[in-house]
């Protein structure tokens, strides 16, 4: 069952490093954010009114002192055009209003209320406030916070951004040392890792690209001492088999030259692999019908054999190399007919998703899950194939993905529920497409 959306989102950018180091800037931006406003505002409303208040109530005391009692209406108005107030006087002798159109000029803090009130002592009240009030308080509550929302909006936006960048220039040894990693698992020294810069992952790709060099002399020096006594053992090989073919013919003979024979051929092939890890470079391609090349392959090779062909007549011609289709068509169809279990080997040709298969299955007892990854390992076989009689030393499935890859393509092999399929993915030519369902 496909997870939804939002978990497969989660999913990915749980596993993204980048991704991660901006949600913790994020987060903690957003939390100095709040935690600064909320301290501010509550400093604001508590400590600074406590302070203003004092200084306020004095200045009030002058107002109201200058404005006299009774209160005087002129001095009153003439406080009004030098200050930015509004004075409002209600009592016995004197109701007057600087600004009678306004409805509330002053704060709904009760306490601040009383603060901007004065009584005269002939009873009159007199209430100050801003001249502005109503103006100052929808800027107040509209301008100004939507101004103060959309700067910090704005802030935080840049500082992602800055951060997502800073973090991308941070991490950018880290994609070096995977695609690098994934060239050295691939066999390909031929291109180090960068180093960038001379911090931790600096050194990180420095010790990578050390260790990668160590491997690279291990391999050459393993490669080129197994060529070394492949080539030796070529000429002692053809004398000891020169020499067996004289003896007079008994069992004891051709029990010698079929071991000479098993030796003969795990040399070519130790050569053969040798030749096939240069890749593409040692192939001899040529336009090649593939249904045609399996036709001649089993005609020659496995005649009266129990196969059952079942080959695709819309495959295009393919650029291989015969010989080597040839080997490994032969590998896989030994290895499967040693496994038939009574059954018939199946093989088969189709185009499947832009690609050409070509599938050998057995109906044997297949292989255990936990060993597919390794068969195609030089030299290994799995415990059920190790007697001489029932498998070979453990080349012919390393030889068969040497060949594929060498084609640009892949082998993949799985449990068929009975027996093991073994498939050779290639690649379409250029110009060629499969065919419309």
């Amino acid at each position: 069952m496909t997870p939804p959306l939002h978990r497969r989102i989660g999913r990915a950018l749980g596993h993204t490093l980048k991704a991660r180091l901006v949600g913790v800037f994020l987060a903690l931006a957003l939390g100095t954010t709040a935690v600064f406003f909320a301290g501010t505002r509550e400093w604001f409303s508590t400590g600074w009114r406590e302070l203003a208040r004092p200084l306020v109530a004095d200045y009030l005391d002058r107002l109201a002192a200058e404005i006299g009692s009774p209160p005087d209406r002129a001095r009153a108005q003439a406080l009004v055009q030098r200050l930015p107030l509004s004075i409002r006087i209600d009592g016995p002798q004197l109701q007057w209003d600087s600004h009678p159109q306004r409805v509330d000029r002053g704060p709904h803090d009760p306490a601040w209320r009383s603060l901007l009130e004065r009584r005269s002592a002939d009873g009159h009240v007199i209430r100050f406030g801003l001249g502005n009030w109503q103006d100052w308080q929808a800027w107040q509550r509209e301008d100004r916070s939507r101004r103060v929302a959309w700067l910090t909006l704005a802030g935080l936006l840049v500082l992602t951004a800055g951060a997502y960048l800073y973090a991308r220039r941070l991490l950018r040894p880290v994609e070096d040392i995977h695609a690098g990693a994934l060239r050295y698992g691939a066999g390909d020294f031929s291109q180090t890792i960068p180093q960038r810069r001379r911090d931790e992952l600096g050194e990180l790709a420095g010790q990578v690209n050390a260790m990668a060099a160590s491997l690279q002399r291990m391999l050459e020096g393993q490669r080129g001492l197994l060529l070394a006594i492949s080539h030796e053992l070529r000429s002692p090989l053809t004398r000891a088999r020169l020499n067996a073919e004289l003896l007079a013919e008994s069992a004891e003979r051709q029990a010698l030259l079929r071991d000479l024979g098993q030796m003969r051929d795990l040399i070519a092939d130790l050569l053969e692999g040798e030749r096939l890890a240069g890749g593409a470079a040692v192939l001899q391609r040529e336009s090649t019908d593939l249904n045609a090349l399996l036709r001649d392959q089993v005609a020659e090779s496995f005649p009266g054999r129990d196969l059952d062909l079942v080959l695709d007549p819309a495959l295009p011609p393919l650029p291989l190399d015969r010989a080597r289709l040839q080997l490994l068509l032969r590998n896989l169809l030994d290895n499967a007919l040693r496994h038939a279990a009574g059954a018939p080997v199946e093989l088969r040709t189709a185009l499947v998703d832009g690609e050409v298969w070509l599938t050998v299955r057995d109906h044997g007892p297949g292989v255990e899950p936990s060993q597919l990854d390794r068969l195609g390992e030089a030299f290994y076989r799995p415990d059920a194939a190790r007697s001489r009689s029932a498998g070979g030393v453990g080349l012919g499935l390393y030889l068969c993905r040497l060949v594929a890859s060498s084609h640009g393509g892949r082998l993949v092999l799985r449990n068929a529920a009975p027996g093991l399929a073994v498939s050779l993915c290639l690649p379409l030519p250029n110009g060629s497409s499969a065919p419309p369902a």
